[in-house]
């Protein structure tokens, strides 16, 4: 029989997450929107704990998983390396096509590998509630899963849009004992100020992340928990990329192709920092592809600028690819991909060169989700089918160049949640939404001042 599936064992669970800023050569830092200088642990204290703030800067290469986060890890991971062979017999490619899933989590997703660290660090500190944003909801669900584990209270302002268009996301939560409520909402001044100025706001990830962050400033015992974006986040979700390295090793393969859907960049960063460490510890070089949506294109259309993380400028000042602090994307269906600007490990990286990065329209993507469902069997999220649509494209490409190569992505999560937004481009009603450049403009003329000294413009990683 050909092997399609390679599984580790319980014991092969990483005991260490992988931090890509120990192994750059130049970072940008965080930056106190206030003096302009790097922000120090103590600065982030407000809204999360001290080993979170610790790991949101620290240039520590390798940072150990506590041990009450392995177990409950041990539900759904190791997640699975599949072969997608009959893909590849489909497409009468000579790829090799490797997809590594990561919606076998009780929430459905990647986003539990953060999740459970926050809350887990939240609990120890004393913190009681926690308050965060969500998208299509993947995140939200994860966190409000968290908070079933360790007791926590979780209160959720999800995207307007997706909080229609995704009702069961919504009862999920709910079912984890969370609060969701659509964002913008008249709970917090954020909020209010933005259905002042536009009643019928779609809302964005920017806005909900300023009512998130709104709330735990306000009250002591609550804590903010960020689904990406933040080192931290991307530190967690490495978990993926480092049994990925594990299970190509049994399947005597290694990828020259790594793609990954880019929305914030969690769940790209998961898969691709451990590979590009390899990388730049002198391993083999691999192409690393981010899949992002055209309709709200930060890395292929945005300005590589300091800017708030949030739509009212809660934050301190992340160094990213942005589209601007204040744009509200158009309503697509890859909720997870709404935000403005991607990881400032992420950005790095393709300043570096260390990746590159394609936008693509909802409706080929979705073109792919249903052709994967249907050699494969999975219906994935709509995230993913980004990450899809790309391998697709790289296998047909390499078909045409009569070459094999090694094509591995992320299948983020799956996207039973999401068969409204099947149905709607299985009946030709899903159009592709483009993006205003009038609007990112503006946005982008409402960029924080820049702070250009040597001391926050750059830090020299093992300094």
């Amino acid at each position: 029989m050909d092997t399609i599936k390679y599984q580790l064992a319980d014991s092969q669970i990483p005991t260490t997450w992988y931090n890509l800023a120990a192994d750059l050569p130049v970072l940008s830092p965080p930056l106190h929107p206030g003096t302009g200088q790097p922000a120090t642990v103590e600065d982030l204290l407000g809204i999360m704990p001290k080993e979170l703030a610790e790991q949101e800067l620290t240039l520590e290469r390798d940072i150990e998983i506590p041990s009450v986060v392995r177990q409950i890890y041990a539900q759904w991971r190791p997640s699975p390396l599949f072969r997608a062979r009959r893909l590849e017999k489909l497409l009468d490619t000579p790829a090799r096509i490797y997809y590594k899933y990561e919606g076998g989590s009780p929430a459905g997703s990647h986003k539990p590998n953060t999740g459970i660290a926050q809350a887990f660090y939240n609990k120890e500190a004393g913190i009681r509630r926690l308050a965060t944003e969500t998208g299509a909801g993947q995140w939200g669900s994860s966190l409000s899963l968290a908070g079933a584990f360790f007791g926590l209270e979780v209160k959720v302002f999800m995207v307007k849009v997706s909080y229609h268009q995704k009702p069961y996301r919504r009862a999920l939560m709910h079912s984890y004992g969370a609060t969701c409520v659509p964002s913008p909402s008249t709970e917090t001044a954020a909020g209010r100020g933005i259905l002042a100025e536009d009643p019928d706001c779609p809302g964005s990830l920017g806005i909900a992340t300023s009512e998130a962050i709104e709330v735990a400033m306000n009250d002591p015992f609550t804590n903010y928990a960020g689904g990406s974006v933040l080192n931290h986040v991307a530190l967690h979700q490495t978990v993926i990329g480092k049994e990925a390295l594990l299970q190509l090793e049994m399947a005597e393969d290694y990828p020259d192709i790594v793609i990954g859907a880019a929305g914030g960049g969690s769940n790209l960063a998961g898969l691709a920092f451990p590979f590009l460490g390899e990388q730049l510890r002198g391993g083999r070089r691999v192409r690393v592809i981010a899949a992002e949506p055209a309709a709200c294109p930060s890395l292929t259309q945005g300005k590589v600028a300091y800017d708030f993380g949030d739509s009212t400028g809660l934050t301190p000042l992340l160094k990213m690819h942005t589209l601007g602090h204040s744009f509200v994307p158009p309503a697509i269906h890859a909720g997870g991909l709404r935000y403005h600007g991607i990881a400032p490990l992420v950005s790095q990286a393709l300043e570096d060169g260390l990746m590159e990065a394609r936008a693509v329209p909802q409706t080929r993507c979705f073109e792919a989700g249903v052709t994967f469902a249907r050699t494969e069997g999975i219906v994935p999220a709509p995230e993913s089918t980004h990450a899809i649509r790309v391998a697709i494209d790289e296998a047909l490409r390499l078909k045409e160049e009569g070459r094999s190569e090694a094509i591995l992505f992320g299948l983020s999560g799956h996207g039973h949640f999401d068969l409204t937004a099947y149905e709607k481009y299985l009946g030709g009603e899903l159009v592709d939404e483009g993006y205003d450049q009038e609007l990112v403009a503006r946005s982008l003329a409402k960029l924080p001042q820049q702070f250009g000294s040597e001391s926050a413009d750059s830090q020299v990683a093992g300094s």
